[in-house]
């Protein structure tokens, strides 16, 4: 989190705060930058042994190995941030699961499907929680699990919360992203790679800082008052 001791000691409701969430998107723009480029240097080597776009088999069972981790990531970034402004199981428990439902969805399926038809691409959409609930559910809750635990130790907590870990989140995120565009009819994406490029920043820089950071502060701020 890029300003997590001053919001630490911010009393205001985050809805009274607007700058809160456009300074932490502001912050958070280069490493989504960053990861989408290393993201698609990955995926350029997967595409180089399939020119012909025929073949989505790998990156079809990548994209699922991917939103999985994010699922992990997510459930873990929501939990510790809510933790650290609120104790409240219960809530915490619905953040936890529900902020990574709705958030993963959106920046691995909902944002690239939507990207793939902006460009004329007859996308099909495909919802894991449709299609893999019982797969979806233990990463979930694993991760629900490891942001408790790493909340209740300092130094795990303030190692979570480096730049490092979360490059590495928007980074799983980014995969997920460029592999579900692969997967589910934009096999031959590297032809507009520049609007690609945009199109994953938004989608990964937007839904993954709300779920790590803003939405779980709202609702712990808010339960507070």
């Amino acid at each position: 989190m890029c300003n997590l001791s001053k919001h630490s000691h911010n009393k205001k409701n985050l809805l009274e705060n607007h700058e809160t969430v456009w300074q932490e998107l502001i912050c958070h723009l280069p490493i989504a930058i960053f990861s989408v480029s290393f993201s698609m240097v990955l995926l350029s080597f997967l595409s180089y042994f399939d020119v012909n776009g025929t073949n989505t088999m790998g990156a079809h069972l990548l994209f699922h190995n991917f939103h999985f981790l994010h699922l992990l990531f997510a459930a873990t970034g929501a939990v510790l941030t809510f933790r650290r402004y609120s104790k409240n199981i219960l809530l915490g428990i619905l953040v936890g699961f529900f902020v990574p439902a709705i958030f993963c969805t959106l920046s691995d399926a909902v944002l690239p499907y939507f990207s793939g038809w902006l460009v004329g691409i007859d996308m099909e959409f495909h919802w894991c929680f449709l299609n893999h609930l019982t797969t979806v559910i233990p990463f979930v809750i694993m991760g629900m699990i490891n942001g408790w635990f790493i909340s209740g130790h300092s130094d795990n907590r303030n190692l979570f919360y480096s730049q490092g870990f979360h490059f590495l989140h928007i980074f799983i995120s980014s995969m997920a992203s460029i592999l579900y565009l692969i997967s589910f009819g934009y096999a031959h994406w590297w032809q507009q790679m520049g609007i690609v490029f945009i199109l994953l920043i938004c989608a990964v820089l937007i839904p993954c800082t709300l779920s790590d950071i803003v939405v779980p502060m709202l609702f712990a701020k808010l339960k507070k008052q």
